[in-house]
């Protein structure tokens, strides 16, 4: 018989038999890029290389990438929230651009001029990291309309926190896409606080997947930290959105190991909760179904680190390099 057609040996091993296991450790390089991009941006930050706002996204990789795995960026959208790095590079943005734009640097995506909150790529369909809270959700919802006036075949996926999830503009859009049948997938990234405010202090339900009922809109809580559960339930969602023109909602339940953003002290939780939560570390998580199931090595495993931290470090040393933008690009990219 060949493997393929072998009795799976182990729980692991049955449970990731129907996957590619090259796309499967596709998914780890991508959690772990992701990781350590972020890891290096810390460091830079602390060292005043990076300045202005920064908000990390360690601890919630498997959202993003199990997300993205289910779509097609020639014809769908991503729009997300002011924590961005992860679906910038889940959505096929270069770190070297990236690293450049946190850097202020001519050669970042957005020229230098937007820093970590606005990470963007019109050609990648990635439409930017929004630093308002909730402002992203009614431009998604316009590009769902966008994409079902023209007819077209795309689904957006919007992104945002627990604490977005309190503004009108949530309420109001989904409202109206409901109403105009929209192809969107609205995500709520439940990482437990808003800033420094837990979930069940600002909000009269916890179970936050219930508010799309309101709207006629179904809702599901999805395990955020395990990167299969999402791609699947991803995949779901975007068969009704593409097929039957109808939005959906997932309430992501995940964790952020790092503080809201650089200047949060975290004195709002413990470091026992802490612990606790990284019990679910999405990348080890991963790491072991494929070792297990004897699809992987430690020596693989190493060699795949080794490879990311290289191209960790020559994005620090392209933003370094590259040049301030000019100051005449004051007055570009404005309209009056």
């Amino acid at each position: 018989m060949t493997k393929t057609m072998e009795a799976p040996k182990t729980k692991q091993e049955s449970r990731i038999k129907k996957y590619d296991t090259a796309w499967l450790k596709k998914l780890l390089h991508e959690m772990l890029l992701i990781r350590r991009f972020e890891e290096k941006c810390d460091l830079m930050y602390g060292l005043k290389k990076i300045g202005g706002f920064c908000h990390l996204y360690i601890g919630q990789e498997a959202v993003s990438t199990g997300c993205m795995a289910a779509l097609d960026l020639k014809k769908d959208y991503v729009l997300t929230s002011y924590r961005d790095h992860a679906h910038a590079l889940s959505c096929g943005m270069h770190p070297n651009v990236l690293m450049a734009e946190l850097f202020g640097k001519i050669t970042g995506c957005s020229k230098g001029k937007g820093g970590s909150m606005h990470l963007f790529d019109a050609k990648k369909n990635m439409l930017g990291g929004n630093g308002i809270v909730g402002s992203q959700i009614p431009v998604a919802t316009g590009v769902a309309f966008k994409i079902k006036y023209n007819n077209e075949d795309g689904v957006v996926l919007c992104f945002f926190g627990d604490g977005a999830i309190h503004q009108g503009a949530f309420h109001e859009s989904l409202n109206m896409a409901k109403l105009w049948n929209l192809p969107i997938i609205y995500i709520c990234e439940n990482n437990m606080y808003g800033m420094g405010t837990s979930v069940s202090r600002a909000s009269s339900v916890c179970n936050l997947s219930i508010k799309s009922a309101a709207y006629g809109i179904p809702g599901k809580q999805v395990n955020g930290m395990d990167v299969l559960e999402v791609y699947e339930e991803l995949k779901s969602s975007i068969k009704r959105a593409r097929e039957d023109k109808t939005p959906s909602f997932l309430e992501m339940k995940t964790y952020r190991y790092k503080g809201h953003s650089k200047s949060d002290p975290e004195k709002y939780r413990t470091t026992e909760e802490l612990n606790k939560f990284k019990q679910d570390d999405p990348i080890i998580a991963l790491k072991a179904l494929l070792v297990e199931a004897n699809e992987f090595s430690e020596e693989e495993y190493q060699q795949m680190e080794d490879e990311i931290k290289l191209l960790c470090e020559e994005s620090v040393k392209f933003a370094e390099e590259s040049p301030e933008p000019p100051l005449e690009e004051l007055y570009e990219d404005v309209f009056v």
